[in-house]
């Protein structure tokens, strides 16, 4: 509060000296562009407006210039200019013109954050969490027992962790079932599931991803990478079909389980089939994964849709970066199969080459969701147990400015509701 009230007084005395604007440059002369979403965030949270420049110059952020800000930016190492109110004025001229596509959203509130993410330590980590930590935007864990007692509605955003929402313990079994972090997962989740009433994991991870739903549907903005994508939607459609086999739940899974899956209530995906043997460590053929996937590191590209800044502000909004060429990186779920995509479901980045996307957005209900195939941007193969990836030594990374593109989504919730 204390800090609120002195951010007021700098502001109503910088007011009275003169009227410029502090803007934030996201294309190459960017020193930071991480940390630069996390400035942004930071001004909202004061209370103030932040102007988010579509497609100028990288997408850059602009708002009043108070000292405070100024500092934060120095402290932080983020590349800022202050311009006078005539240059600002300028260069919202410039983006509305009608032969230019560029538009100026206005960002109004800090969005809520939240993370579904486990409480016991996993050998690995997520890059949401990374990216959120470096840029210091704030964020609360939720996990099972938070979301089946309702609290994802005192939230506005919320993100996947890599998680197994089909209750098979991320299909792990083959490799490292004997692995202690394993074993305790096991015992934690079976725990939880009991103390909430479940006979299986399974039924609690349904019940979970079904309030997930319900948070979307109800205007909640729900992003997702890796494995929390298609076992999400897998999940939905398993309803009421076993497709656990005895090592993951105790009874063998419904033999007939493909011929029984509802892909209507999938957000995503589409006539995806169930990869049955319970030791290959993938849930179905939405991931596009070795051997099909015959693509090699050097190779590994994806490239982002240019969107109509005007006329499609949400694309446009979750795909600003400095690049439209994004170097590719692994995970349990890497990328999705263009035939399994939804023809409703807009892709914003693929890699035509292979037929796969990498990138898709979604509405349902009054939400939205975005899912992004991949562990980590700065990691090409993650593995069980690698240590995280420091994100100080790539402060400019364009895979990471993605995620933060979607935490900044929510602020602008208002003028996307009106185009």
């Amino acid at each position: 509060m204390k800090k609120i009230i002195s951010f007021l007084l700098l502001s109503l005395v910088a007011s009275r000296v003169h009227a410029a604007y502090i803007l934030i440059p996201m294309d190459e002369s960017q020193k930071n562009h991480l940390k630069a979403y996390g400035i942004a965030y930071y001004v909202l949270q004061q209370g103030a407006e932040v102007q988010w420049l579509l497609n100028y110059r990288g997408g850059s952020f602009m708002f009043k210039d108070f000292p405070v800000l100024e500092k934060e930016c120095t402290v932080r190492g983020v590349s800022y200019s202050v311009i006078a109110d005539v240059q600002a004025q300028t260069i919202l001229q410039e983006i509305a013109d009608p032969q230019v596509n560029m538009d100026a959203m206005k960002l109004e509130k800090a969005p809520k954050v939240c993370v579904y993410s486990p409480k016991n330590k996993m050998p690995w980590d997520d890059a949401v969490t990374l990216a959120l930590t470096y840029a210091e935007i704030p964020y609360d864990v939720v996990y099972d027992e938070e979301v089946l007692a309702g609290k994802l509605p005192l939230y506005d955003w919320l993100h996947l962790h890599h998680e197994d929402f089909t209750g098979q313990y991320g299909r792990f079994y083959s490799a490292y079932r004997n692995a202690p972090w394993y074993i305790e997962d096991v015992q934690l989740q079976e725990a939880m599931a009991k103390r909430l009433g479940f006979q299986k994991v399974s039924q609690m991870k349904l019940a979970v991803a079904k309030k997930i739903r319900d948070f979307t549907a109800g205007g909640g903005f729900l992003f997702a990478m890796c494995s929390a994508t298609d076992s999400y939607d897998i999940a939905l459609a398993a309803e009421g079909v076993d497709i656990c086999e005895s090592m993951f739940d105790g009874d063998p899974a419904d033999p007939d389980m493909n011929k029984k899956m509802d892909y209507s209530k999938c957000f995503a995906f589409k006539d995806f089939k169930l990869i049955t043997n319970p030791l290959e460590y993938e849930f179905s053929d939405i991931d596009d994964e070795p051997p099909r996937r015959n693509i090699s590191k050097n190779d590994d590209y994806f490239t982002l849709f240019e969107f109509s800044a005007k006329w499609d502000p949400v694309p446009t909004m979750l795909c600003q970066d400095h690049t439209q060429v994004i170097k590719g990186f692994m995970g349990q779920t890497t990328a999705f199969i263009n035939y399994t995509v939804k023809p409703e479901v807009l892709v914003m980045g693929e890699c035509k080459a292979a037929g796969e996307a990498r990138y898709i957005h979604g509405e349902y209900g009054k939400g939205t969701w975005t899912f992004y195939g991949g562990h980590d941007p700065e990691d090409y193969q993650h593995m069980v147990g690698d240590p995280p990836t420091d994100l100080a030594l790539h402060p400019n990374s364009p895979g990471y400015r993605l995620i933060l593109n979607n935490i900044l989504f929510p602020a602008a919730k208002k003028k996307k509701q009106k185009t």
